[in-house]
């Protein structure tokens, strides 16, 4: 009984050591599909997770709208708020009109949240800047990928 005991505690020892040695070959093999490099370049050309982001301006001014039809395309807006209580939800909503005049506000109730989303941005980069911007601001701020307005 000893000996079968003995045999499997050195037959355990001997498969952990073999291991540890194969595992110690230096010759790694990466096998990549090209069609992942062509996305990262549409990606990147179309502004959805660049590969090297660009430093975008972040817009100060609404476009002109009197002379611009409004259409809806996918983009990206920046979440600054997100809880059940109402009254913080536009309380948090006039704290950013105050700051950024010119910029759109949206309020959504999914229930039992109330969620405050700002701006129209066309790519994830120009979110992203501003969300960066916002952060000092406002706590727990998210970029969102949806429906946004643009006029053209």
């Amino acid at each position: 009984m000893l000996k079968k005991g003995l045999i499997v505690v050195f037959a355990l020892v001997a498969c952990t050591f073999l291991k540890v040695k194969a595992q110690k070959n230096d010759n790694v093999v990466i096998v990549k599909d090209t069609l992942i490099t062509i996305l990262q370049h549409y990606r990147a050309n179309m502004g959805i997770n660049p590969i090297e982001s660009k430093p975008v301006a972040v817009p100060t001014k609404a476009p002109v709208r009197s002379a611009a039809t409004r259409t809806t395309v996918r983009g990206f807006r920046v979440q600054i708020y997100a809880g059940s209580d109402r009254n913080n939800a536009f309380s948090e909503q006039a704290r950013f009109r105050n700051m950024y005049k010119d910029m759109d506000t949206y309020i959504n109730y999914d229930e039992p949240n109330y969620r405050v989303k700002v701006g129209d941005f066309r790519s994830r980069s120009e979110a992203n800047n501003f969300m960066n911007l916002l952060r000092q601001q406002f706590k727990n701020v998210f970029v969102f990928s949806e429906n946004v307005f643009v006029y053209q």
